[in-house]
C-alpha cells in the first residue's frame, strides 16, 4: 500500500524533544498548534552511545517536523562538560534521521522536571515513585515547553 502523502501544516505536526544524557535520553512529544507537550519516553545510552534504532523508531512512528535537543550551560551560559556531548548528539540525530534539529538552552530543566513530578505526586495525580527515567522524560517535557513558549 502506497504511503499517503504528508498534509499536516509545520504547526500540527509533532515535534519531539530531547534530553540528552550519557544513561538515558529522556523524549517528550508536543505540537505546536496545541501548544502543549507530554511525555513519551526514555531512551537507554551506554558506552556505545545512543540507541539508534529506538530514536529512529520513535521517528518513524511520530514522524515530526522538528527535532528539539537539549543544549546544558551553567546559569552563567558558560558550556559545562555535557555542552559538546549534547551539541554531537544533536548532529548525529539529524544524520540519522534527515529531520531539522534546533538546540534549546535546557538549563534548570532536571530542577524543573523533579519539582514537577513531585508536585504531582503529593497532588494524587502521580502514584508511582519517582523514578530517574521520569525526570528525564519530564525534562523533555521542559524543553519543548521553552521552545513553545519561545514561538508565542
Amino acid at each position: 500500500m502506497p504511503e499517503q502523502p504528508d498534509t499536516r501544516t509545520p504547526k500540527d505536526a509533532p515535534i519531539l524533544a530531547f534530553d540528552y544524557g550519557r544513561r538515558r535520553i529522556g523524549v517528550a512529544v508536543g505540537v505546536e498548534s496545541a501548544g502543549n507537550a507530554s511525555p513519551l519516553a526514555t531512551l537507554n545510552a551506554g558506552q556505545t552511545g545512543p540507541d539508534w534504532k529506538a530514536v529512529e523508531a520513535l521517528v518513524a512512528e511520530w514522524r515530526p517536523a522538528l527535532l528539539l535537543v537539549g543544549l546544558p550551560t551553567h546559569m552563567d551560559e558558560t558550556e559545562t562538560d555535557m555542552t559538546n556531548a549534547a551539541r554531537a548528539f544533536a548532529n548525529e540525530l539529524s544524520g540519522h534521521t534527515g529531520v531539522s534539529v534546533e538546540l534549546i538552552d535546557e538549563r534548570l530543566s532536571s530542577f524543573e522536571a523533579e519539582t514537577r513530578l513531585k508536585e504531582m505526586r503529593r497532588s494524587g495525580q502521580r502514584r508511582r515513585r519517582l523514578r530517574k527515567e521520569h525526570v528525564d522524560s519530564m525534562a523533555a517535557v521542559v524543553i519543548l515547553e521553552t521552545w513553545l513558549a519561545q514561538k508565542h
